[in-house]
């Protein structure tokens, strides 16, 4: 699904990435660990195709990344679900489910999706993929409570087909029962055939991956089994530069 080879993304004092390797298998959950400025959002941003890195190579799907319009389908296939969450408040829900459609939409469509509502049957197939009443499509983003936007931009992320799920602390703001239903779901959309790649702040809740990559200065500290991340590790994950 991704690969990176001999990643160097160039930063002040340092490399944001420096000589990094990762590869993400067809069905893998990883959780991306480290202190703030170890270098997960900047790699999330080269896994998506957003930083272009100094030196080394980014594999999506088996092949390299490409530029045009063959690039452009290969990150159709990539999808984020920001912090952010990136919504538009004055779009309803069935337009900004729509948004994932963009990339390979004619320009027709795209026009159109701003004044009539859209293939509403795979609109509502993915809400309730995430849990949400299919009633919610015509409501404005801005009258959705906090997990209701949540789900909204991960089904997003499901319309536009994408296999490769990255997902950028999406847990960091949310009260504790909102982040473990939002994470659940995630882990569960994130199963073969997708892929999930999920950068956190909180160790405690790696137990549910397939695998955790931690992260120190730009550069790979630990890639292995969730079960082998020791309190040591960590503290070294989380130790002052």
């Amino acid at each position: 699904m991704l690969e990176l080879k001999g990643i160097v993304v160039p930063g002040r004092q340092r490399p944001r990435l420096n000589n990094l390797n990762l590869q993400l298998n067809r069905g893998e959950r990883v959780a991306l660990l480290g202190a703030s400025g170890a270098g997960k959002s900047t790699l999330l941003a080269v896994a998506n195709g957003l930083i272009k890195p100094a030196c080394g190579a980014v594999y999506w799907f088996g092949e390299k990344a490409s530029s045009g319009k063959r690039r452009q389908r290969q990150q159709a296939r990539i999808g984020t679900l920001w912090q952010d969450l990136r919504l538009v408040e004055e779009l309803s829900v069935q337009q900004s489910l729509n948004c994932g459609r963009l990339a390979v939409w004619p320009w027709p469509l795209v026009l159109l999706n701003l004044f009539m509502p859209l293939e509403t049957n795979a609109c509502a197939k993915v809400l309730s993929e995430v849990e949400l009443d299919p009633d919610l499509l015509a409501v404005p983003v801005k009258q959705l409570s906090g997990g209701q936007r949540q789900r909204v931009a991960l089904a997003r992320l499901l319309r536009q087909g994408a296999e490769l799920l990255l997902a950028d602390e999406p847990l960091a703001q949310l009260d504790p029962p909102l982040a473990a239903r939002l994470l659940e779901l995630l882990l569960e959309l994130g199963a073969a055939p997708r892929s999930l790649l999920l950068s956190l702040h909180r160790p405690d809740l790696v137990q549910g991956f397939d695998r955790v990559i931690g992260l120190r200065n730009g550069e790979l500290l630990f890639d292995g089994n969730p079960k082998s991340l020791s309190a040591e590790l960590i503290n070294d994950l989380y130790a002052q530069n």
